[in-house]
């Protein structure tokens, strides 16, 4: 999987990817991720990449401009088919992200394009004719996409063969399957009166399958 990731802050996320699995993920090759300067896409002097928005209002929006260069780019020099690529907005009126959609976007595609809003919000043009698509990390505000992508790049970079360990885990983790992980416990069986409870120590594997069943909740699909 090819993530890129078109922002004005390419440095923002960085230290993020150079930690832990997604490290790991690309050490493998199993993933790459790529950040895009977006100002680099700006026609002026001053790099600008975003305006006052017409019809007046507060706050700037991210010009259309740039990202549509920025975008077109990445989708020329990319070795995949059109159709194998997903160019993503992340925005406030985009649709939910949760663990289904992670694994669609896994499963159909092999290059995410993420583009990363700031300011009071990007030129509608933008979801309307360069995005396959809007997505929203939840219902409130960040400064910008960046956490949005990070948060898309490290579920996605999960569900791909051969970076998690012990893929078996994959399938009891939380949301999975449409139900929370169940609670777990560790050594030691007693701390400070906490105790575990005694069905796991049973060593009854279908009781503490059963109990683990019953403490999971289950989840809406989307």
């Amino acid at each position: 999987m090819k993530f890129d990731i078109v922002t004005i802050f390419p440095q923002i996320l960085e230290s993020y990817f150079k930690e832990a699995q997604v490290k790991r993920a690309v050490e493998k090759k199993l993933v790459s991720v790529k950040m895009h300067d977006l100002r680099e896409y700006a026609k002026d002097k001053h790099r600008t990449t975003d305006d006052i928005p017409y019809g007046g209002g507060a706050g700037m929006v991210m010009k259309v401009e740039p990202i549509y260069k920025n975008v077109g780019a990445i989708l020329k020099k990319s070795r995949y088919k059109r159709k194998d690529v997903r160019v993503i907005l992340l925005g406030a009126k985009g649709k939910i992200f949760d663990q289904f959609k992670a694994r669609e976007l896994a499963k159909k595609y092999k290059q995410l394009v993420l583009i990363c809003g700031r300011y009071e919000g990007v030129d509608q043009r933008v979801a309307d004719k360069i995005a396959d698509e809007e997505i929203s990390v939840g219902p409130y505000v960040l400064s910008g996409g960046e956490l949005g992508a990070a948060i898309i790049v490290d579920s996605i970079t999960r569900l791909i063969p051969g970076v998690v360990g012990n893929e078996s885990s994959l399938v009891e983790e939380s949301y999975e399957n449409g139900s929370l992980e169940y609670p777990q416990y560790t050594r030691p069986e007693d701390f400070r009166g906490w105790k575990v409870p005694p069905v796991l120590l049973s060593g009854d594997h279908q009781k503490v399958k059963e109990w683990r069943t019953k403490l999971s909740k289950c989840l809406p699909k989307s």
